[in-house]
């Protein structure tokens, strides 16, 4: 039986199998790519942050998927970094000599706190992740439903996400069936072709 759940600041030493979840995931993606050790403080990061969590979907006690989200995205991120800056740069270094093409993207991670500000008060759907062997029983809209019901949207606009537009059709399908409607595709400094979904406003 599936359960969704908030994840509570005091389940800091859980944080481990999120990441090991996130890299099942998503084996090839650039945060993965970043190591573990970076994953465990960018999770970690959502669960200090007052404005910010994480929802935990569980199958008969067993982690089968997570969203994480922010309602201060800006503000966030600028948080992680002042509190988690000498351990995202050392697992960037190593990214780096590993994947000197990396570089580039690492800086802009950086400078995410402004790319972020919009004029509109927003919840941002940062990260979902669902256990692969998982995929065929509603998980992930199952969290996507926990986070819209705990969302006010008469206090904040919409709920706001971003995902490659390119290669990337059965991820952007979900998200239209979830309710979002495409806000904008636009290129990222990198030159991936990105597309912004909303939910509500």
């Amino acid at each position: 039986m599936i359960t969704i759940r908030n994840m509570s600041a005091s389940e800091k030493e859980s944080i481990r199998k999120l990441s090991r979840l996130h890299t099942r995931a998503f084996p090839d993606f650039f945060l993965t790519q970043l190591g573990v050790g970076f994953l465990d403080a960018l999770y970690k990061g959502y669960l200090d942050d007052d404005r910010s969590g994480i929802i935990v979907a569980e199958d008969n006690g067993r982690l089968a998927g997570f969203i994480a989200y922010s309602c201060d995205y800006p503000n966030f991120y600028k948080g992680l970094i002042k509190h988690h800056l000498p351990r995202f740069a050392l697992c960037s270094v190593g990214a780096a000599l590993r994947h000197p093409s990396f570089i580039k993207r690492i800086l802009g991670a950086f400078k995410k706190s402004d790319s972020v500000v919009k004029s509109e008060k927003y919840v941002e759907l940062a990260s979902i992740c669902v256990e692969p062997k998982m995929g065929k029983k509603g998980i992930g809209s199952k969290l996507i439903d926990h986070l819209k019901g705990m969302v006010d949207l008469d206090k904040y606009a919409y709920i706001n996400l971003e995902t490659d537009a390119v290669n990337n059709d059965d991820v952007n399908r979900f998200y239209v069936k979830n309710g979002f409607k495409l806000a904008r595709s636009y290129f990222s400094s990198e030159g991936r072709k990105m597309n912004e979904y909303r939910f509500g406003g």
